[in-house]
């Protein structure tokens, strides 16, 4: 199979905060261009017959009919990459014909070494070194996770499912001038710089990430009870 000279990307994810992640590190790329963002399964459909003959990445979370998708892809001269959550097995994808698996805690690097393979006509399984998430701690997310007080933790929690600080205030009951300090001092503890940094160190720190996903999803929760 030829190489695509330049490599037509379409980004399908309901994370909105992961999607700029990835579309921020694919622009690095000179040969490297997204051509659609999609964040349900209706609308990547759209996009992969509308732009034919490009990689497609979608999150597993997104639950598209994947034999849809697939035949769609293929009558599209297109090659389709997944991006399983961090707690799914390789084997689950590894036999379902995907051109390459990646999951959400790859590096930028890694993630355009398997946009260049999957392109190459090449598949591409991301590896874990064998070791197993339930097998390895994370230290560093623990240790962050520790440094956290309960409210931070659910405000991280809510950063990373793409809130705004407007939101994210009303879900807690506060202004948004506080929620900017608190997301001061989250940045201190954390060593980043931004939201979007947060919520890239979340994602890639396991423990760190059950805890925030489990705080915000428990506020989600008392918000629609309320």
């Amino acid at each position: 199979m030829p190489e695509f000279a330049m490599k037509k990307i379409i980004l399908a994810d309901n994370q909105s905060i992961f999607r700029a992640g990835v579309a921020k590190t694919l622009a690095l790329q000179d040969d490297i261009r997204i051509v659609a963002q999609c964040m349900d399964p209706e609308k990547l459909l759209q996009a992969v017959r509308t732009f034919r003959s490009s990689i497609v990445l979608f999150a597993s979370s997104l639950q598209p009919d994947v034999p849809l998708l697939i035949q769609t892809c293929q009558s599209a001269g297109s090659r389709l990459v997944v991006i399983a959550e961090n707690t799914e097995s390789l084997h689950t994808y590894s036999s379902h014909g995907f051109d390459g698996v990646v999951f959400r805690d790859v590096t930028g690097p890694e993630l355009a070494e398997c946009v260049n393979d999957v392109a190459a006509g090449r598949n591409h399984l991301q590896q874990k070194s064998g070791r197993s998430l339930t097998e390895e701690p994370d230290a560093v997310g623990a240790r962050v996770r520790d440094r956290l007080t309960a409210k931070e933790i659910k405000i991280v929690g809510l950063i990373v499912q793409g809130c705004k600080n407007k939101e994210i205030a009303a879900q807690l009951g506060t202004t948004e001038q506080v929620i900017k300090n608190y997301l001061r001092n989250v940045y201190d503890k954390t060593g980043v710089s931004d939201r979007l940094e947060l919520a890239l160190f979340t994602i890639h720190h396991r423990t760190l990430a059950e805890a925030a996903a489990q705080a915000g999803g428990a506020l989600q929760m008392q918000t629609v009870q309320a």
